[in-house]
């Protein structure tokens, strides 16, 4: 029998049913029914690479030095502790250790145990961004040894009989079936589990979202960057706002990636809307904040991710169409004239504020045991972009995702209030 972490008691009520007063940055400070303050609760982070504007920096350097990173108010927890895979010349954890006093680990069990029988953290940051790994002939999916952390986080849980909560950032794996392993092996001991993106929780314009049961009919989003990495943002953004719609989450019954004629091909069968996708361009900022002017015409090297949900309702991912340099989605809603349509606002630079509201998020899981939100979505992105990667590679094929029957629940946790500060001048 694998015990979990006994932790006090939480205030279990969502932030937004809730409707408790935020202000334009931060969340409220204290969550508990009492007030009052909390304890630090240690965690051990478990991070590919630490340097500079890193993933692990953005996220665990918050914990270690306050949420604006600059000696401030940070989260109510304490890094004990940090396996890095790849210690490279950039590398910040050495010297971060000897001025914080964290444990630098050699293996992700002494992380997690300090060295010693027993299980010394209350919650593990697992970060599988950033580093030197190689890449999957054909989709170039870089692989993360994401699953490998996991693996051996549950490991240690295990040989300690005890589990405790676990963040992994981004989606779950390369590959579906390590996603799908992650996520089975975390229900079967128990582990509180949360993943994703940051854009869920980013800033909003204008700052708002659909109700939960819209009757949702069709979704666009637009994507920039790479296919992989940044293609998953968009997906996150996208599901954010899909899983809402009337009965919950039913998961995706098929997937395909269509580039150049086939996009056009695909409109005509009515598989998007031209409509809808150009009602989200105009939405959106101009490409790179408004210094350069939209282009007349679709990149070609742009790719579209068709996807159909299993309950009918269908969704696009529109990568590198040229149009905005933002993540964007239109959505559309039975009965409603015009479509809900939002832009999801990073902070461009230190201390990338985005990531403060998903540590949040994660903070509130650590001490309460209670996910902000399901992991459930997380799932869901990661196996809609292992099938529209491979699907590219393999001529564009339309796939059958029948693994993708991922049904579930939306949370009502919050996103960030008013919007972005200006990115910190660099010392």
């Amino acid at each position: 029998m694998i015990d979990s972490l006994t932790r006090r008691h939480f205030m279990h009520t969502s932030l937004g049913s809730a409707g408790l007063a935020l202000n334009s940055n931060h969340f409220a400070r204290h969550l508990f029914a009492d007030d009052k303050p909390r304890a630090k609760l240690p965690v051990a982070a478990v991070v590919t690479v630490y340097y500079r504007n890193s993933h692990a920096d953005v996220i665990v350097g918050k914990v270690l030095e306050g949420w604006a990173q600059d000696g401030g108010l940070g989260p109510d927890l304490k890094l004990v502790s940090m396996y890095v895979d790849q210690v490279g010349e950039n590398d910040l954890s050495v010297p971060l250790a000897k001025k914080h006093g964290f444990r630098t680990a050699k293996t992700i069990d002494e992380a997690l145990t300090l060295g010693t029988d027993s299980l010394a953290v209350a919650g593990v940051l697992s970060i599988g961004e950033h580093g030197k790994y190689p890449t999957v002939p054909g989709t170039e999916q870089v692989m993360f040894p994401r699953r490998r952390f996991f693996d051996e986080i549950a490991a240690t849980f295990k040989r300690c009989k005890k589990v405790v909560p676990v963040f992994s950032d981004k989606h779950l794996s390369y590959a579906w079936d390590d996603a799908k392993h992650m996520f089975d092996t975390a229900r079967e001991l128990r582990i509180p589990f949360m993943a994703g993106s940051s854009v869920p929780v980013m800033w909003r314009n204008p700052p708002a979202t659909i109700p939960i049961g819209s009757e949702i009919t069709e979704a666009i989003a637009l994507g920039y960057g790479g296919l992989e990495h940044y293609g998953f943002h968009s997906l996150e953004g996208m599901q954010c706002l899909m899983e809402r719609r009337k009965g919950g989450e039913t998961g995706v019954k098929s997937v395909q990636s269509v580039q150049g004629d086939g996009i056009w091909q695909a409109e005509k069968e009515g598989r998007w809307s031209k409509s809808l996708f150009d009602a989200i361009v105009e939405f959106s900022p101009t490409p790179y904040n408004g210094k350069q002017p939209r282009p007349k015409e679709m990149a070609k090297d742009a790719v579209f991710y068709l996807i159909e949900y299993r309950d009918g309702t269908k969704a696009t991912i529109a990568m590198g169409t040229g149009f905005s340099h933002e993540f964007a989605c239109a959505v559309s809603i039975r009965g409603s004239e015009k479509p809900f349509a939002v832009t999801f606002l990073p902070q461009d630079g230190p201390p990338f504020g985005h990531f403060e509201h998903l540590l949040r998020a994660v903070e509130h899981m650590i001490h309460s045991g209670q996910p902000a939100y399901p992991v459930e979505r997380t799932l869901l992105t990661t196996g809609i972009l292992d099938a529209a990667l491979h699907s590219l590679a393999d001529k564009n094929r339309r796939l059958e995702t029948p693994q993708l029957a991922v049904a579930y629940q939306p949370a009502d946790w919050p996103f960030a209030k008013g919007g972005p500060a200006p990115p910190r001048a660099a010392s």
